[in-house]
């Protein structure tokens, strides 16, 4: 597209793989062979409710290779269930990579995996049209991590019960998401961080009723900054200028085409727009994100990069610069007059993923979005207690909230001015 160079199918997902291949070589670098398999253990075993921050479990090189190696299985099942490499698929890696960091890993994924597989079984479907709900789903992982934490069972009684659990979290999830799609229309894009809010409630709230109990977690790693923001500031600046190389001179103007649009969920870039303009979308977004944690005076660790990288993935599917700073500034708007600082975690962790809404600023403006990023930055900060940071995608559940309480009033607004200007009343 554009004068673009086409590459196979493989090279596609080649391409991708680069991108968790280059952090598990900076995680062989930044930690000794023989204590990464230690920390990969440690990860594995200790819980990781919100916030659980692998660079700390782990140390900085295992929290990479955890990532990496999550992030590669991912892109290989897709290639593996000969899928197109489209947007979504970019997406679910990127977020697949980031939340790697900070609460799924090699253990606890599977059973919600294995539950997605059910379901396509159940319905005689393939498994590849469920894959990136899977995936996604996966954000439930604390609860297979906290399940096995239970001390009074025996080990295989926690086994059956995580397996369980898992299997019909992800049996449970398409068609909740389906659902749920329709409450807030697009209008957040983590749609399955919403649906995996409602099934975290429920089970959560079974857990509890028969004496669990889950106590709040911060562990979060500070004073890396720099070579963390080297490390991202490479891959973003050679992915942006690679895209400049590759896709010539038209580039910018795609780019611009990008911007344009309001970025509503089902919005795919890569078939939209092509590779070159996707992914210097990709690497501006990610730049700027990376800037604003340091900016707002931040820390860069597993968490904040996991929330960047959120942000880079949908850069495929509906996030661009215009339509996600409306949203960043309400939240830094509600910093200035609520009891929270903005460099506080959750409240920096609302700063990135509040970005969810980026669809209410494309559509509607900057002022829009500027409100829904002050009313998300309240949610977010709050609505988690009701499943006890279980659900990783904590700003999904919180965005949707905020997609269903904002969206029907801006159209009544908008309805209402349409019919004033035709001389008609409500």
């Amino acid at each position: 597209m554009n004068g673009e160079r086409t590459l196979s199918k493989k090279a596609q997902f080649g391409l991708l793989s680069l991108i968790p291949l280059y952090f598990m070589v900076a995680g062989l670098l930044a930690q000794p062979i023989d204590e990464i398999g230690a920390g990969i253990v440690r990860i594995i075993s200790e819980p990781d409710f919100l916030i659980t921050d692998y660079f700390v479990i782990g140390g900085i090189g295992a929290a990479f290779i955890n990532a990496g190696i999550l992030a590669l299985i991912s892109i290989w099942m897709a290639y593996a269930l000969k899928m197109d490499l489209s947007g979504h698929t970019i997406t679910a890696a990127c977020l697949m990579f980031g939340f790697s960091l900070f609460g799924k890993n090699l253990l606890n994924i599977w059973a919600i995996l294995f539950g997605i597989f059910l379901y396509a079984r159940y319905h005689r479907t393939s498994v590849s049209r469920y894959l990136y709900i899977g995936f996604y789903g996966t954000s439930l992982s604390p609860i297979i991590t906290e399940i096995m934490q239970i001390g009074q069972l025996p080990l295989e009684g926690r086994l059956v019960l995580s397996l369980l659990a898992g299997s019909l979290i992800g049996f449970v999830l398409p068609s909740l998401a389906t659902h749920v799609h329709y409450a807030h229309k697009g209008y957040s894009l983590y749609n399955v961080g919403f649906a995996c809010g409602i099934i975290a409630t429920v089970i959560v709230s079974v857990l509890k009723s028969f004496g669990m109990t889950i106590e709040s977690r911060l562990i979060w790693s500070s004073g890396n900054d720099t070579i963390l923001f080297i490390l991202l500031a490479v891959l973003f600046g050679g992915m942006a200028v690679g895209a400049l190389v590759w896709g010539g001179k038209e580039t910018f103007t795609v780019y611009r085409q990008i911007l344009k649009s309001f970025g509503l969920s089902g919005t795919d870039y890569l078939k939209e727009a092509g590779g070159a303009a996707t992914v210097l979308n990709m690497g501006i977004n990610g730049l700027f994100a990376t800037i604003m944690v340091l900016a707002v005076g931040g820390d860069l660790n597993g968490p904040t990069i996991g929330g960047i990288f959120t942000i880079v993935g949908f850069s495929a599917t509906g996030k661009h610069l215009r339509n996600i700073c409306p949203i960043m500034f309400g939240v830094c708007l509600g910093a200035a007059f609520k009891t929270w600082n903005i460099y506080d975690p959750s409240a920096l962790l609302a700063l990135l993923l509040s970005t969810t809404l980026a669809p209410i600023a494309g559509e509607f403006g900057w002022i829009a979005g500027m409100i829904a990023g002050f009313l998300h930055s309240s949610v977010a900060l709050n609505i988690g207690i009701v499943y006890g940071g279980m659900n990783l995608y904590n700003n999904g559940f919180a965005g949707g909230m905020v997609a269903i309480f904002m969206v029907p009033v801006i159209q009544a607004v908008r309805d209402r001015r349409a019919r004033a200007r035709g001389g008609l009343s409500l």
